[in-house]
């Protein structure tokens, strides 16, 4: 039967609807539960301590998110997410204390601005590769550590670096403003996991999508992806510009959480322990960012604010977590977790029928 015959007939073609995977439908039911709890059951159950930490998780999970983005998407490791981050944070700061633009805008403004110098750091990565793009960029937030030192954070001063003229911070020093919507604390940290779950969001239309593909094949292999007709200069620009954008806004995000940053809070030795709690959250999913927030921001305060350790100790901790991930977890703890529990219950299951059916349970 032909289609002018079919459309004779006067009945309508039946309309058929994209299907959606199972899975699919419970990973977004989970992550919607998950919002829930944390916006709003978790700010009424813990104290204020608490509540700056879970906000600090969330953003850190975004710079986590960037390097994930570069190098477990595209296979380039970068090292200067941290100086990204600082640089969000002073914009921010900045702009914040010469206009009354609304707090959108302002992380707009920042996370543009952070992602034209991503961007123009990026270029070296159209040449460069493996240990010597990490040197790089690592060099990059050695250099943004250096100029901070000496310039500071704005404190509402005037000119182009907004300090003060003495320069000393005081009980009168301005604090960034925040959103009117989201003065208080418990506020703020809402306003951030909202802010964080749409650069989240984000991401993975990136990834899902055509630049997605595009990284992978840059990813396995660079000749393969030109001889497949794929941009390399375009796609790997995207990508810092993409990571740096969103480590801008989250920057943006810090400054007005702290509401007087200090140069002394942002060291070149972040952007190294930062891409280790990446590694060992998993750099090939977007949990592993959330896990790398965790690690970076909640663990060092559990130590030291609630247990009374060195938080020195925790140095250890991500030494031995990121060997387990390069000798056997690849995937880090976000892939490897599910795995070992889908085991543990197998294992579980089998010896509660050998038990119910009074046969020797599995070894």
């Amino acid at each position: 039967m032909t289609a002018a015959s079919a459309s004779g007939d006067g009945t309508a073609p039946k309309r058929t609807w994209p299907t959606v995977e199972r899975g699919t439908v419970v990973r977004g039911a989970v992550i919607l539960g998950l919002l829930i709890v944390a916006i709003f059951v978790l700010p009424s159950m813990v104290g204020a301590d608490w509540i700056t930490t879970f906000t600090s998780v969330a953003i850190y999970s975004v710079a986590a998110l960037g390097f994930g983005v570069l190098y477990g998407r595209v296979g380039m490791i970068s090292l200067g997410q941290i100086a990204l981050l600082t640089i969000g944070c002073w914009i921010g700061a900045r702009v914040a204390y010469a206009t009354a633009l609304p707090f959108p805008v302002l992380l707009l403004v920042a996370g543009g601005i952070t992602c034209g110098i991503g961007t123009l750091v990026g270029l070296p990565a159209l040449r460069l590769s493996g240990l010597y793009l990490a040197l790089i960029t690592l060099m990059f937030a050695g250099a943004t550590t250096i100029v901070l030192s000496v310039t500071d954070f704005p404190n509402g001063g005037g000119g182009f670096k907004g300090r003060s003229v003495t320069g000393t911070l005081t009980t009168s020093t301005p604090p960034v403003r925040r959103p009117s919507s989201a003065v208080g604390d418990v506020a703020y940290y809402r306003y951030t996991v909202v802010v964080c779950t749409i650069l989240f969001l984000l991401v993975l239309l990136h990834v899902s999508g055509k630049p997605g593909r595009a990284w992978a094949s840059i990813r396995e292999s660079e000749p393969a992806a030109l001889a497949t007709g794929v941009n390399i200069t375009l796609y790997k620009l995207w990508a810092f510009a993409l990571a740096s954008f969103i480590t801008g806004v989250a920057g943006c995000l810090l400054a007005a959480q702290v509401g007087v940053p200090r140069a002394i809070t942002f060291q070149t030795q972040d952007s190294l322990t930062l891409a280790a709690t990446a590694l060992i959250g998993g750099i090939f999913s977007l949990w592993g960012a959330v896990v790398a927030g965790i690690f970076q921001q909640l663990l060092p305060f559990l130590f030291q604010a609630q247990w009374g350790l060195n938080p020195n100790f925790l140095l250890i901790l991500f030494g031995v977590g990121l060997l387990q991930v390069l000798l056997t977890a690849p995937g880090g703890i976000s892939q490897q977790l599910p795995k070992d529990l889908a085991n543990l219950g197998r294992l579980a299951a089998r010896r509660a029928r050998a038990l119910a059916s009074g046969d020797k349970p599995p070894e």
